[in-house]
Formats: structure tokens, sequence, C-alpha cells
């Protein structure tokens, strides 16, 4: 039987922090807002209002700069707490409308809808692209007739292809790129509109003369591999339009080699962003996720560690790393504070971060000691039996799990050793 066509659907909420706001304050309504703190404070955009894009306020701008551009603006600060109650209702409507649903950050979440044309189908549908339009459609009304927030989506073949779609749906729209004219929808699009793409790329490839994606996808690999270096073929190919219609519900680089009771060298596990972060929320959910992840793997090999080492890398490629070293363990719920305080320590706010790691060193049979997690050992041994029936993310106990729930790890890139 013939695999149904990709339909995979980007769902973003538009100016996210902002329409929260909002809706809690209908008179900001068609006001210029900022959500980020005061204007000429140490610190940047999260979310501005289309009001103020126009003025060429953007997200991750500083917000000095911000008060420069938009003077008159509403400043608003980011409360932390409010937000993601909103999220997750979004979240469970998608849940129930498409059989898989994956949470990329508080404010943007994938849907396959592989196969789903007979669910929704209408009569008068002329096509099966009609029939997922006009359903993600209602998706996007019901969003905001029962949330109040607005939302855009993009529909396509694979997730890159899907997430440029829903960049030209905004603001509050749905655009769907039939298969097989993704080269031609992408091909007059600037550089940039392609995830993965930032500036000092955009930058380096309009030295090159390149500046359209059209162009990138027609330029030979050896010239696309001075900027891209490895990743070039990857770049050419989402590019052309071509990737992955399977969202998946694993990844092959989680899939790592850990022999019962194995000391030699270190356990850890890295994400690269597919775009630069700086939200706090993503990044904290990333560093519960990543203290889980490898703290699995130790218990997995029936052994523990004495050293944790957290590695930063910016956007600019800078990277930094911070080790301690503790009382031997095994458990996230002792070595999530002590990744924190590490974070805490080593983080540049200014700057937006591409990839975030954790790794476990010094790693033995260290003798029992006077054991004040008891209950977290009894509980460890509870969840890990879940994941061996059901999988890694079967269940989430790291602190900040919250934050990690509205963050699916699996749509980051990922590198583990």
């Amino acid at each position: 039987m013939p695999r149904a066509s990709p339909r995979i659907v980007c769902l973003d909420l538009d100016t996210f922090f902002v329409s929260v706001e909002r809706l809690l304050d209908p008179s900001l309504e068609g006001k210029p807002v900022i959500v980020g703190g005061k204007p000429g404070t140490r610190g940047v955009v999260t979310a501005c209002s289309y009001e103020v894009r126009r003025l060429g306020v953007r997200s991750g701008m500083s917000l000095t700069r911000a008060g420069e551009l938009a003077p008159n603006a509403i400043y608003l600060p980011v409360r932390q707490d409010t937000y993601g109650p909103y999220s997750e209702r979004v979240r469970v409507m998608a849940s129930e409308f498409s059989p898989i649903v994956q949470v990329a950050s508080i404010d943007e979440l994938y849907m396959d809808l592989a196969g789903c044309e007979a669910l929704y189908r209408k009569p008068k549908d002329a096509s099966d692209d009609e029939t997922i339009r006009r359903a993600v459609r209602e998706l996007t009304a019901r969003i905001k007739l029962e949330i109040g927030l607005p939302s855009s989506a993009g529909i396509a073949t694979s997730r890159s292809m899907a997430k440029v779609a829903c960049g030209l749906a905004k603001p509050a729209g749905v655009v769907l790129v039939p298969r097989f004219e993704e080269r031609a929808v992408l091909a007059p699009l600037g550089v940039r509109k392609l995830p993965g793409i930032g500036p000092v790329a955009a930058e380096r490839l309009a030295q090159l003369g390149l500046t359209t994606l059209g162009q990138v996808a027609d330029t030979p690999l050896p010239k696309l591999r001075r900027v891209f270096g490895a990743w070039a073929e990857h770049v050419k190919a989402s590019a052309c339009g071509e990737g992955s219609g399977d969202l998946g519900r694993d990844r092959p680089a989680f899939r790592e080699h850990d022999p019962d009771g194995e000391t030699v060298g270190s356990i850890s596990n890295e994400r690269t962003f597919t775009e630069d972060v700086r939200q706090p929320e993503i990044l904290d959910a990333m560093l519960c996720s990543l203290c889980e992840r490898v703290c699995w793997r130790a218990r997995k090999r029936g052994i523990k560690a004495r050293t944790v080492t957290l590695k930063l890398r910016y956007s600019n490629f800078h990277t930094i790393s911070r080790s301690r070293s503790f009382s031997p363990t095994c458990s996230e719920l002792e070595l999530y504070p002590i990744v924190r305080e590490l974070y805490e320590e080593a983080r540049d706010t200014r700057r937006s971060i591409r990839l975030i790691g954790v790794g476990l060193s010094n790693l033995g049979f260290y003798d029992e000691q006077i054991n004040l997690f008891q209950e977290s050992e009894r509980l460890h041994e509870t969840v890990d039996a879940i994941r061996q029936r059901f999988g890694f993310d079967a269940v989430r106990i790291a602190a900040g799990s919250d934050a990690s729930r509205r963050v699916d790890p699996t749509r980051t890139k990922s590198r583990k050793r």
C-alpha cells in the first residue's frame, strides 16, 4: 500500500507574548507593544507587535535600540508564568486535530496530517490539498475563537518547507505549498527565509553574489561548502524544497551506545537549535532535558559521575564550557541545580544560543554512602522501567518539567557521545 503524501503543518502563534498581553488587557489592541522590559535597560525584545515591526524593531534586538526606534511604544515586562498555560491549551487543541503533534517552542508546533484527507473531506472540496488547507484554517479559526490567539500555518511536504510557508502566511493566514512546487516557491525568496541561514551566513552568501534561495539551489556544492562546510549538501537540498516528510517519534541520534558498566570516556548530549534561541524558558527546558538524558544513560550503565560539564555555543560560534565536581551521582534531581548554577554563571544574555550541551565524566562504581535521596532512587527505578517499555520521552521528571513539555527536544539537531 503506497504511503500517504506528506502533510507537515507548522503552526505559529503570531506575536505570542504580545497577543497574550492583549488578551489580558484589551486596551493594548492595535497599539505598538514591546514585551521584554523597559527601554534602555539591559535586555532584549522578547516579542513585539506588528505596529512596531514597521519601525524596524525585531525580536532579539536590544531594548536600548528598540527604545531609539520606537520611543512611544508600550513596554511590558516578561511574565514567565503567564504564557505557558495558553501555549498548553493550543497544544491540547492541536492534539485533538492531528494524530502527531510535536512542540518546537512555546509559540510553535508541528503536526503531521499525512493520510487525514478522508477524515476532513467535505463534498465541496475540489482536491485533497483544498481539504487539508480548509481543515487547518478551521483549526486556526478555532484557536482564535476559543483561546483568543491569532495564529498562522504553513503546510508542505517537509518540515523546513512548512516553516517557510508559515512565514509567508503571516499574519494570521494559512499557506499550502503543493508537492513538486516547493522549488518554485522558494526560488524568489531571500536566503534568510530558509531556516538555519542566519545573518552571518547570509552575509557570506551575499559576498558570493547569492541573495535568493533560487541562486543557492543552482550553486555547485563546492562553492556552498565555502560558507556551510559539511552542511552545504543539506542547505542546497532545502533550498530546492527537498526534505523529509516524517516527523518521527524518536530520532537515530538518541540511540546512544551505552554498554553496561562502561566507565571509559564520558557521557554527553548536545542540542543544536535549528534557529538561535534567546528565550529563558526554552533554554531552561533544554537544560532539564539534557540533564535527564545523561543521567538516564548513566543509570543504564549502572554507574555514577563525579564531574559535569556545561557547553554553550553562541550565535557567533563562540563556544565556552564550565565544569564542576561533586559527590558521585546519577540523579538529575541532584545534577540539574548544579548545571543551572553553571549556566547562570556562564550565560551572556546579550547573545542568542546556537548549541547547548551537558556531559558527565569521572565515571565509575562508587561506594554507597548515606543516601539522602532514597525516594528519588525509587522514583528513578519506576521512571526508567516506563522508559524501557515505552521510550525515553514517555515520562519526564526533571526540574522545570513544565517548560520541558512546551519544548520538544526532538525539534533540534542533536549530537551525542
